[in-house]
């Protein structure tokens, strides 16, 4: 029986970016992207740098969207010595690897998918009606489009507009607190996980059930009330106490 979770990973592995650089950093993305997707990651951007010599940094992440410190480190050390090999630069450099970060750039579908709701800019090859820069909210991917909400507009007509995604050269998240907030979410999840991976902290029990968004909305049914049970301090029982007391009643009998 299939991992519908395993099949989904794969697929996110092997989404092309909508991006590729061109020249010296198209022949490192193809040494780097099979040793990125054969660790379980996927590259999102690589650029070359003359600061300090030369630097290539190479962006990746997790299929998820996540990166953390010991992810960083783990390609570094897998992926340098098959680019000594390949030589893909003719000069030395200084690899650099990092993750996205917050105000990433967005360069596979998935990723304006899993972003929606987000501000955003994004600057485009081709013109859309006379305009190539864009800033919003993203509000849909529909067929091959985003869907944008401008925030730089007060025209009703012109404030959503439909983007091409092969047309589209740069794009990006804008830093807002809804986005932090989102990212250090993610973020904390992405490293319980690393931990219980390494066994740096227990998993958690097999009974444990995530709980369910659907159900967490439905209204808990109310409790029926408690039958209320006869007082035991009327004027009858007193005098059966009385009489009992004085020896009139025979416990022992029913009457």
């Amino acid at each position: 029986m299939t991992d519908p979770t395993a099949d989904s990973t794969a697929d996110l592995l092997a989404e092309p970016r909508l991006v590729v650089e061109p020249g010296v950093a198209a022949r490192v993305s193809a040494v780097a992207v099979p040793v990125l997707q054969g660790l379980g990651y996927r590259l999102v951007r690589i650029k070359i740098s003359g600061e300090a010599g030369c630097t290539v940094q190479i962006m990746a992440e997790r299929p998820d969207g996540t990166m953390l410190i010991e992810d960083c480190e783990a390609i570094s050390k897998a992926l340098s010595p098959v680019l000594d090999i390949a030589d893909p630069i003719d000069r030395a450099y200084r690899l650099e690897i990092s993750s996205p970060g917050i105000d990433r750039p967005l360069v596979r579908r998935s990723d304006f998918e899993r972003h929606i709701g987000h501000l955003a800019k994004i600057e485009m090859a081709v013109a859309h009606e006379g305009r190539k820069r864009f800033r919003g909210i993203l509000e849909a991917v529909e067929g091959d489009c985003v869907r944008l909400h401008r925030d730089d507009t007060r025209n009703d007509d012109d404030a959503v507009v439909l983007l091409a995604m092969e047309d589209i050269s740069d794009a990006r998240l804008v830093l807002t607190d809804e986005l932090i907030a989102e990212s250090m979410r993610r973020g904390k999840a992405a490293e319980r996980e690393l931990r219980q991976t390494l066994g740096l902290e227990p998993p958690p029990p097999p009974h444990a059930k995530k709980s369910d968004p659907a159900k967490s909305h439905k209204p808990k049914p109310k409790p029926e009330k408690a039958r209320k049970s006869p007082p035991k301090n009327t004027k009858a029982h007193r005098l059966a106490a009385e009489k009992l007391r004085r020896g009139d009643i025979d416990p022992t009998r029913g009457d």
